[in-house]
């Protein structure tokens, strides 16, 4: 056996080898893609005569190189970089940091702690792929999110009867009558000059189907409401800026609906797809975000305590002499908790046991977080039980044995 330090950056990678003892065998710094690796398997089979004798640190689990480690046969560690910082400081307390030094550092800390880390493991293709577009999805909701606080922001400071005509600006699902009619009256002065007819052409385009008339003649009255003038100069740059803003949100929109169907046609031919589906609360989307995060290799996951840990939704215990707290984890990969929250909430309408979960904590005293995170806890250990025994969830079995206490 031996050990290879990874310290990456965008366009080379210092790496360092030593031997079981902690000697140096090699070092050096490789450029960046098919050369660099290809050099790096070089310094390597001159070590060994199996891949499998290799044991690579790096502080990344993705990406074009990271997969070509994989794909070799070595022994993969990805480290998280708050470990290697925290390992960097038993060896050194002057502060001294460079690349070099911490691919040692990397080498060093899979040679003698390699048993307290976890082996990157290989996920399918297929669920990176839906990993790629789960997050792509997330990402451009996250931008239009930013966009239309943005937008609302500066129709507040010379437009506030849009606001008034359209509250719900800022909802995807219903919004689409505020971009519609703000398209063609970007200004107070347009707005009150609409007439019914270009209102109601305006929601039609924008896809109502229902109560065109009515709704035409609310946002017709709204919008000619008296308010504060804004300057006329003032006004215009404001107009042209909430026309930018509409454009960029209507594209984004139409994006995020493109990349829905792709992600919905990716996450449905996973073999796994039917068992997320199955469990309450969880549909493609939100089902394509979990799967995603938490990966499908079958050995990942020892056991359900494993997985609770890696989402984040178990308590961690402090304990040191008289003090002793059960705290909620802060370190974590923030796009699954999230998924989990959503899940824990979305399941309180259409599982009676989760809903009892939850109420039975309440009852306790939590607040309506802390509740959520414990069933989302909870739900995470019945997704690793169908998982590990290929089996859909089933009510009575994940709750069965918590009606009595839950009545």
């Amino acid at each position: 056996m031996f050990f290879v330090g990874d310290d990456w950056a965008e366009d080379h990678h210092d790496v360092y080898l030593m031997d079981e003892g902690g000697a140096r065998l090699a070092s050096g710094r490789l450029p960046e893609g098919l050369a660099g690796i290809g050099r790096l398997h070089e310094m390597i089979a001159a070590h060994a005569d199996d891949p499998a004798q290799a044991v690579i640190g790096i502080e990344k689990d993705h990406g074009l190189w990271v997969a070509a480690l994989a794909s070799s046969g070595y022994q993969v560690y990805a480290v998280n970089p708050m470990a290697v910082a925290r390992y960097r400081d038993r060896h050194s307390v002057s502060g001294a940091k460079s690349d070099a030094a911490d691919a040692k550092l990397l080498a060093d800390l899979v040679r003698t702690d390699r048993h307290n880390h976890r082996q990157l493991e290989g996920d399918s293709n297929q669920v990176e792929a839906i990993k790629v577009l789960a997050r792509a999805h997330q990402n451009l909701i996250w931008t239009r999110t930013r966009q239309v606080s943005a937008l609302r922001m500066a129709l507040l400071e010379y437009y506030p009867a849009a606001l008034e005509a359209f509250p719900n600006l800022g909802d995807r699902d219903r919004d689409r009558d505020a971009l519609a009619v703000l398209r063609r009256a970007p200004t107070p002065d347009q707005g009150a000059r609409l007439s019914l007819s270009k209102i109601a052409a305006a929601l039609k385009g924008g896809g109502r189907q229902r109560g065109i008339e009515e709704r035409a003649h609310q946002i017709q009255t709204l919008l000619r409401s008296k308010q504060l003038p804004a300057p006329q100069e003032v006004t215009a740059a404001y107009g042209a800026t909430t026309s930018a803003a509409i454009t960029i949100v209507a594209t984004l929109t139409d994006q995020i609906s493109a990349v829905e169907i792709e992600l919905a046609q990716h996450f449905r031919k996973h073999p796994d797809a039917d068992i997320y589906l199955s469990l309450p609360g969880l549909g493609v989307i939100l089902g394509a975000r979990v799967l995603g995060e938490f990966g499908d290799d079958p050995n990942r996951f020892t056991d359900a305590k494993c997985r609770k840990n890696y989402a984040a939704t178990s308590p961690i215990t402090v304990a040191s002499g008289r003090k002793h707290a059960v705290l909620a984890r802060h370190v974590r990969n923030q796009r699954l908790y999230d998924a989990l929250d959503r899940w824990a909430f979305a399941t309180l309408k259409c599982s009676p046991g989760c809903r009892a979960f939850y109420d039975q904590h309440r009852a306790a005293g939590d607040t309506h977080h802390q509740a959520l995170r414990a069933l989302a806890n909870r739900l995470v250990g019945i997704l690793h039980g169908c998982l590990r025994h290929h089996t859909p969830y089933n009510e009575h079995t994940a709750w069965a044995h918590r009606a009595p206490a839950a009545a």
